[in-house]
């Protein structure tokens, strides 16, 4: 029996939790149905990619590369910045079905590496160019395009020309089934140097909203030092987690420790 078998015959038998942190995030939550209280039934018009960053979801959240706990009271996931963009990369873009001369579809490059049954490893790649993300021009040539043409896709917008994009590399190791350290890499593919904000991000899904009696969560930072920081997150159903977060500017590598 090897480590990943041992830990499969705990959950199921000792019911110790291997399994209640994974990747249950999911990586475009707008536009769904979960989301649409419309009187139409339209989700995409009710719940936009532009409303995303700036709307509470009701029944779950997105982002890239992300984790939470099962029931999705804690979230943690990854943000990015090439500096030219004019919103953060927080979650998956894509086309509505309005949108898309083949309907709907997500206009991103980003790939599963690995993965135990338990998530007590798994590894991600995501692409990210470095030019400014052509959100506009991929809505409105895919838009103008008919069902017999072919997609306009990421690639070819010239964005990814020359190489110049960010593998963004992110990998989980449980070293329990309550801890979780987080590991962000990132190689500059193109032929000169580019800047890159990494923005690891806790946050808590809003159930305080919508119901009357869940205790509002807290969240805030303990410590912060030359080597990174910390933060506290005080939850009532889940209770403490501390996230620890380091960073190495030279090798372009994060650290993120979840506890």
């Amino acid at each position: 029996m090897n480590a990943e078998q041992a830990r499969l015959q705990e959950a199921k038998e000792r019911q110790i939790p291997w399994k209640k942190w994974g990747p249950y995030l999911s990586e475009r939550q707008w536009g769904t149905v979960r989301e649409d209280y419309s009187e139409g039934g339209n989700a995409w018009d009710y719940f936009s990619h532009d409303q995303a960053r700036s709307r509470a979801y009701r029944w779950g959240e997105d982002g890239i590369a992300g984790i939470s706990d099962d029931k999705q009271h804690l979230c943690l996931a990854l943000a990015l910045w090439n500096g030219k963009d004019a919103i953060l990369k927080e979650r998956l873009f894509g086309l509505t079905n309005a949108e898309g001369n083949h309907g709907e579809d997500v206009k991103e490059y980003y790939f599963y590496l690995d993965s135990t049954p338990t998530h007590s490893y798994m590894k991600y790649l995501y692409k990210y160019p470095q030019a400014e993300f052509p959100y506009d021009k991929l809505v409105q040539t895919n838009k103008s395009r008919n069902r017999t043409e072919l997609e306009y896709e990421l690639l070819d917008t010239g964005v990814f020309d020359q190489n110049r994009y960010f593998d963004v590399f992110v990998e989980y190791a449980k070293g329990s089934p309550e801890d979780m350290l987080v590991r962000i890499t990132v190689h500059n593919r193109g032929p000169e140097a580019a800047t890159l904000h990494v923005l690891p991000t806790l946050w808590f899904r809003n159930e305080w909203s919508w119901l009357t009696g869940p205790e509002r969560p807290s969240l805030r930072q303990i410590a912060s030092t030359a080597a990174g920081s910390v933060a506290q997150a005080t939850h009532s159903v889940i209770g403490e987690r501390y996230l620890y977060c380091e960073g190495d500017t030279q090798g372009v590598r994060i650290k993120v420790c979840l506890k």
